[in-house]
């Protein structure tokens, strides 16, 4: 099993109380990093794909890159489009082999969010494609290194949770609840009562974005209580750079760049499978 759907990998998540770990790709290292720990451990993972990585340079080699490597893959992966910013976007990941999108219109009216939804997951249900959204909204932007706040105002109503999922059709639901995109600004205080009434009231998988910069209790009281897939990338990205800079202090500089490739490989390796654990990912 390599390629697979987000509502293939998180259905049994959802029927036994355990998450999938999610990750962000931005290059061939964190590709290879994120499905070396599947391999190795053989567990599920979800490699996601962020928008802006179509505009790269480089971009039509990565995505056969990421494609190809997955599909040679000796444990269950779901490629997934993170923050798709619009209708088009989502549909561009789809002809990219995506097996999953998230179409992200948590800044827009409720309504507006129901109806471009609806839009995405008529088309990509028709491909095989699975689709996540989300109500409420994480705070910071995405992919911000920068202290944030969560903004209990845009934390997730359960009703309209529960109109949204009905309305749309969609697979997975990502949710408000305290987490912040990129780096907390003081301690965090995750709303788990909230959690729990959305997931008593809607029967998809539930997704948590904004992971990096949780206490371990935290990751697993979220899981027990219901979160399916967990989106972690700050925190990889930070320890990775710090595992960098480390072998170049250590060096005065004069480490090679194929050292320098290695250690960053086996620091999102390492980071990757310790999050599986923490997450209690189990086997598909």
């Amino acid at each position: 099993m390599s390629l697979v759907t987000l509502k293939e990998i998180l259905a049994p998540a959802n029927e036994k109380n355990y998450a999938v770990a999610a990750f962000d790709t931005m290059d061939f290292t964190l590709t290879e990093g994120i499905i070396e720990a599947a391999e190795q451990t053989g567990l599920p993972v979800i490699l996601m794909l962020p928008g802006f990585a179509f505009d790269r340079q480089e971009a039509d080699a990565f995505l056969d890159f990421n494609l190809s490597r997955i599909k040679k893959a000796k444990a269950p992966i779901c490629y997934h489009l993170d923050h798709g910013a619009s209708i088009e976007e989502c549909y561009r990941a789809i002809h990219a082999g995506c097996s999953s999108v998230m179409f992200d219109g948590s800044k827009l009216p409720l309504e507006e969010n129901i109806e471009k939804t609806r839009q995405v997951v008529k088309v990509a249900h028709a491909c095989g494609v699975s689709v996540e959204a989300e109500i409420g909204h994480v705070a910071a932007p995405e992919g911000s290194v920068e202290g944030s706040v969560a903004k209990e105002d845009l934390f997730t109503r359960p009703e309209d949770a529960v109109t949204f999922v009905e309305a749309t059709g969609i697979d997975a639901l990502a949710i408000a609840f305290g987490t912040v995109h990129g780096v907390y600004k003081g301690k965090p205080n995750l709303d788990f009562e909230r959690l729990a009434r959305i997931k008593s009231m809607v029967d998809v998988p539930l997704v948590m974005h904004g992971g990096s910069g949780l206490p371990e209790s935290d990751f697993r009281k979220a899981v027990a209580g219901g979160i399916n897939k967990i989106n972690f990338f700050t925190g990889m990205s930070l320890a990775t750079i710090a595992s960098m800079r480390k072998m170049i202090d250590e060096t005065d500089g004069r480490c090679r760049y194929v050292n320098l490739f290695d250690t960053a490989l086996n620091t999102v390796i390492d980071i990757a499978k310790e999050q599986m654990e923490i997450f209690g990912t189990q086997p598909m």
